[in-house]
């Protein structure tokens, strides 16, 4: 799926993102829930106004999730078991809001690194959001 320097290429991005992790994430989670009002639903217990604490937190933990699997792609299901069962099984989050998150991260990424998100980068990281987000579906078959 992914070649060995698209796999470097998605690294090196998620590692230099991961001190703006709350900045990134809370930025895409903005987006996910301004363009699809029904993503809400699972956080209607938390202040998701931009700049909330908890907007922010639960951006940084998608991000540091998102860093964390970029260091081994090739255990991405093993580095995910944890947040599979979570989200299939405790907050049985409907998984095509994953899909819907990676888009919203992708235009996140886009803006954030501007020219540096080349189309190569973009493919790259598509097809690891894409991939990313049918691990954390998988507990759903």
């Amino acid at each position: 799926m992914l070649s060995k320097k698209e796999k470097k290429l998605i690294k090196e991005i998620w590692e230099r993102l991961t001190p703006v992790a709350e900045e990134i994430g809370s930025d895409a989670l903005l987006r996910m829930f301004t363009s699809y009002p029904g993503t809400k639903t699972y956080f209607s217990h938390l202040d998701i106004s931009p700049g909330s604490t908890h907007l922010n937190s639960h951006g940084k933990k998608i991000v540091l999730a998102i860093a964390e699997g970029a260091k081994d792609i090739s255990q991405l299901t093993v580095t995910l078991a944890p947040l599979q069962t979570l989200h299939a099984y405790q907050l049985r989050i409907d998984p095509t809001n994953f899909k819907l998150l990676s888009h919203c991260m992708l235009v996140t990424l886009a803006c954030y690194l501007g020219e540096e998100f080349t189309p190569v980068a973009h493919a790259a990281m598509d097809k690891y959001l894409s991939a990313f987000a049918a691990v954390l579906s998988e507990k759903y078959r």
